[in-house]
């Protein structure tokens, strides 16, 4: 008997570890690229945001820049209008030196020519002085003009100095989020890989457990009987060993990593119908429940687990013999994101 244990000790077989390393390295590889699709549809979300903001920056620009033309079309024109009653007033100032010459040299003719050349006189005089006034009124709508010009152009350099940091806010925004998504992913790979270890140390090496990717299995032979889906006494004890590995895990955690348990129930291809379990998918679903339960009365918050039920439909093994059979009954636990 101490022959035949020395030679199991040295038939350790160092496979299924280096199977464990190489499967959690593609998990985590396959994790931090799920993760960062995650993180650029959430940045994708932000962005479209901010180009709906900037498109809305746009159109006020090319608003602003259409009242822009039109105030510098009004501009000229009244630029026009000034010219033409400068040029008015000119010739008007020259008619007035005109007569005023004809009244000079006419002073001595009679007093009707006179009292006519004064009333023409005042005429003039009334229509320089409307014309003044009309250039004052010209002058005052151009300042006017002037002034709403400088406040367009003030209005468009904010609209581009905001547009800017927008866009340097997104910039940093997605660089904060990559990097933050990053160290959770980490964080959350490094628990889950102490997670095994820990397991692995309490529960040794047995046939009916393995690790199979990032899940732990159990053959549900270890915890219920052939289509129940009440745990054996037995069972209850390897529950014991995980929950006690799983609270110590869980006060160790961060409390913002958004970990949970997931508990997964998978039955093997052959139907039942049994008034109980009407098919596998009731079966596999009572299992994983009845894990969680028991689980949670063993100190796991409630918000830490999960349970789910796969029937036959996720198969380690296609064969339809027994071995594969028994392979295809088994309870999974996996820890992942929320």
């Amino acid at each position: 008997m101490a022959l035949s244990r020395s030679h199991r000790r040295d038939d350790i077989n160092f496979w299924p570890g280096f199977v464990d390393a190489l499967s959690t390295m593609l998990i985590g590889i396959v994790f931090l690229l799920s993760v960062f699709v995650l993180g650029q549809f959430f940045l994708s979300q932000e962005l479209t945001g901010k180009d709906t903001a900037l498109d809305r920056l746009n159109r006020q620009i090319s608003e602003l820049t259409d009242l822009l033309a039109l105030e510098r079309s009004s501009n000229r024109q009244a630029q026009e209008n000034l010219s033409l009653l400068q040029s008015t007033l000119t010739r008007e100032q020259g008619e007035r030196s005109r007569v005023q010459g004809l009244l000079n040299a006419q002073a001595s003719d009679a007093p009707a020519q006179l009292s006519e050349t004064q009333k023409a006189l005042e005429s003039e005089k009334q229509l320089s002085a409307r014309a003044q006034a009309t250039v004052d009124l010209v002058n005052q709508q151009i300042l006017a003009m002037r002034r709403q010009l400088a406040a367009l152009e003030q209005a468009l350099n904010a609209s581009e100095t905001k547009d800017k940091e927008s866009q340097a806010r997104i910039s940093e925004l997605g660089s904060r989020l990559n990097v933050a998504l990053a160290q959770r992913v980490q964080e959350l790979a490094r628990y889950r890989s102490d997670f095994f270890g820990r397991l692995r140390q309490v529960l040794g090496t047995r046939p009916d457990i393995r690790v199979v990717g990032d899940r732990f299995v159990f053959q549900s032979e270890v915890f219920f009987d052939a289509g129940q889906a009440v745990l054996k006494p037995e069972g209850r004890g390897e529950l014991d060993k995980l929950a006690a590995i799983l609270v110590d895990l869980g006060r160790e955690m961060p409390p913002d990593i958004p970990w949970i348990l997931r508990v997964d129930g998978h039955t093997d291809n052959r139907p039942i119908r049994s008034p109980q379990f009407p098919s596998n998918w009731s079966l596999s679903t009572a299992r994983a429940v009845a894990v969680v339960e028991y689980l949670i009365t063993r100190g796991l918050p409630n918000d830490r687990i999960a349970a789910t039920g796969f029937g036959e439909f996720q198969p380690l093994d296609v064969a339809n013999n027994d071995e594969a059979w028994r392979r295809n009954r088994r309870i999974e636990f996996k820890i992942t994101e929320r």
